[in-house]
């Protein structure tokens, strides 16, 4: 039988300089998102997606992802002597969620680095990237979506959305054509990191969602350093392409970008407004604001 998809790699080893001086001692994958940090939608989304391995790429001073994961004796003593069992139920579920697998990237190379460092834990099977900053909201999880899309194909699998404008500067971006079987799937036959406008191949950028098979670790490991003087995740899926099919998924859902302040806030309003506790009353409260 072909392999599954059971481990979901977290880059969370960089230092988050668009949130300083928040981030000088709190991890940007900690950043709260309403009332849940980001790192945890993103393993929620894996758990949904069926990969039942958490593996978290980190650095110094990140222990609090770790601690956010864990058990907390004396805040759940605390919460059960005040009889506050709703907020009970809710701390012991976060740290019931899964158990994490760390390794520790010593110097901030690039993705493709901190993909690399998770190969002992990987192994030889296929596995999925999230990056913890890119939220997608979907009714079926993004990573769902392309663990579905795999099992059909067994190939690399690249989320990828339209971006407009010179934007697209600031992503990978996918050559190919669509498969004709499937309109949200394409064949990709290039790849190029953060081209000029007029030189993207194409308004398909990969956003932080990945399915890719073991080879690339090689790869990487004998990939030189690229763009930033950094090991770029994009040259080694480029290096994939040689002899192996690479897949882009046009992914149903709206991602957030809450890796940047402006993202961050609208995604806290849209997040905020789809609550049942807080919506009809944060509604009232934009209506109200003379803008």
């Amino acid at each position: 039988m072909p392999a599954k998809v059971r481990k979901a790699v977290f880059p969370a080893a960089g230092f988050g300089t668009r949130f300083l001086p928040a981030t000088k001692s709190i991890p940007k994958e900690m950043l709260a998102l309403v009332d849940k940090p980001l790192i945890q939608y993103g393993v929620e989304e894996a758990l949904a997606a069926g990969c039942d391995q958490i593996i978290v790429v980190t650095a110094r001073d990140k222990a609090a992802i770790e601690d956010h994961f864990d058990t907390s004796y004396e805040l759940e003593a605390m919460l059960e002597r005040r009889g506050k069992t709703d907020l009970l139920a809710l701390v012991r579920q976060v740290s019931c969620m899964t158990q994490l697998a760390t390794i520790r990237q010593k110097e901030a190379m690039g993705l493709g680095h901190a993909v690399l460092m998770a190969r002992e834990l990987v192994g030889d099977e296929p596995f999925a990237v999230i990056l913890p900053d890119d939220v997608i909201d979907a009714p079926t999880p993004c990573l769902k979506q392309m663990v579905d899309i795999f099992d059909q194909v067994h190939s690399s699998i690249l989320a990828t959305q339209v971006v407009e404008g010179p934007a697209i500067s600031a992503y990978g971006v996918l050559d190919g054509a669509h498969v004709p079987s499937n309109p949200r799937l394409f064949d990709v036959t290039g790849l190029v990191e953060k081209p000029r406008p007029a030189e993207a191949p194409s308004k398909n950028a990969i956003i932080g969602r990945y399915i890719l098979t073991p080879k690339v670790f090689d790869l990487l490991e004998h990939t030189p350093l690229g763009a930033g003087g950094e090991l770029q995740l994009t040259d080694g899926i480029k290096g994939l392409l040689q002899t192996e099919k690479v897949y882009g998924y046009s992914f149903e859902g709206t991602r957030h970008d809450a890796g940047d302040k402006f993202g961050m806030l609208k995604a806290t309003v849209e997040f905020a407004l789809k609550r049942d506790d807080l919506g009809p009353a944060f509604r009232e409260y934009l209506k109200s604001l003379k803008l």
